[in-house]
């Protein structure tokens, strides 16, 4: 049976197979499981489904097309999602701050920072690379801490490992400063500070809790606006945890306005202005940074300000009679 591969010069890679004797009567994914055996069945199905494979130039759609024997078969492989996850891809970054050392960014909500499950691209890291090639030298791509997809806001990207050494080394000393707008349910009534460990949540693997094993999380809470049903806040982060902030404010019993993974039951009717209960995300939004410039050594900080969903959100919030304790 004679194999050919040709690279098709984009992300696809074109297999010429031949169909021998002992395919005869065989089906069309079964044939081409035992022809190209580094596939799993289940993606070789789908490149057929999805019209990617040929039985003598005519696209066979059928997983089922039984083989006679002695056809050609052609199959445009694409690549695997992992494949594409560094590569450069043009999207439009909103750069708050650009020298020969770092790269700060106002990151969108919706965009994921960093490849990974279900977002092998599209993701801010392909569109650094894109902006700054050189960036393929870094870990990461110069990509040093991380917001959450939902999440908008400002971070900062190194541009040269020097810079990246140190500005993880800041970070785990604890000395960048991350200031977030938070809104939660309920009305809090004074400032306070949050110290409890974050770790994995023991069931529901795929989201995070305060549990006793977990990693060290401190979170200072400031409020900023009290409406009564909601209440705006300024976060400051000591640590730097996976979800921090919303998990410190779940456990507070003031989850996130929107926020889908930690809300729980008893807010899901919670009497707010329709704004707020249609609020399409969690409202966090990563106002501040504040760091020492990895090669001048000076204090610097920047601020964004919220993007227009946010602040229609306070808008509404602003506009409802506040129900005040």
């Amino acid at each position: 049976m004679a194999q050919h591969s040709f690279n098709g010069g984009d992300d696809t890679t074109r297999h010429e197979l031949a169909i021998g004797d002992a395919l005869v009567g065989s089906r069309l994914d079964r044939a081409l499981a035992q022809l190209l055996p580094q596939h799993s069945r289940s993606r070789l199905k789908g490149w057929i489904e999805a019209r990617r494979v040929e039985v003598d130039r005519k696209v066979v759609s059928e997983p089922k097309f039984k083989l006679r024997g002695g056809e050609t078969v052609s199959v445009h492989e694409l690549a695997a999602p992992r494949a594409m996850s560094f590569a450069a891809q043009p999207m439009a970054l909103a750069i708050v701050h650009e020298d020969t050392a770092i790269i700060v960014v106002a990151k969108p909500s919706g965009l994921v920072v960093h490849p990974g499950n279900g977002n092998w691209d599209g993701t801010l890291l392909n569109a650094l690379l894109h902006h700054a090639p050189q960036l393929s030298a870094l870990p990461r791509a110069g990509i040093v801490h991380r917001l959450d997809k939902d999440t908008s806001g400002i971070l900062v990207v190194a541009k040269t490992l020097k810079a990246h050494t140190d500005l993880v080394r800041q970070l785990h000393a604890r000395s960048v400063q991350r200031e977030y707008l938070a809104i939660a349910h309920g009305d809090l009534q004074r400032a306070t500070i949050v110290d409890a460990p974050i770790g994995r949540h023991p069931t529901q693997r795929t989201t995070m809790a305060v549990v006793n094993s977990g990693k060290p999380a401190r979170t200072h809470l400031a409020i900023a606006e009290r409406y009564g049903y909601a209440t705006l806040l300024r976060c400051r982060l000591e640590t730097g945890r996976t979800h921090q902030i919303r998990v410190h404010l779940a456990a507070l019993g003031h989850p996130l306005l929107g926020d889908r993974t930690y809300l729980g039951r008893k807010f899901a009717d919670a009497a707010l202005p329709l704004g707020a209960r249609t609020f399409g995300r969690q409202a966090l939004h990563a106002q501040r940074l504040g760091l020492v410039h990895p090669e001048s050594g000076k204090v610097c900080q920047w601020e964004v300000p919220p993007p227009a969903d946010f602040e229609e959100l306070l808008s509404s919030l602003r506009q409802s009679p506040p129900v005040l304790t």
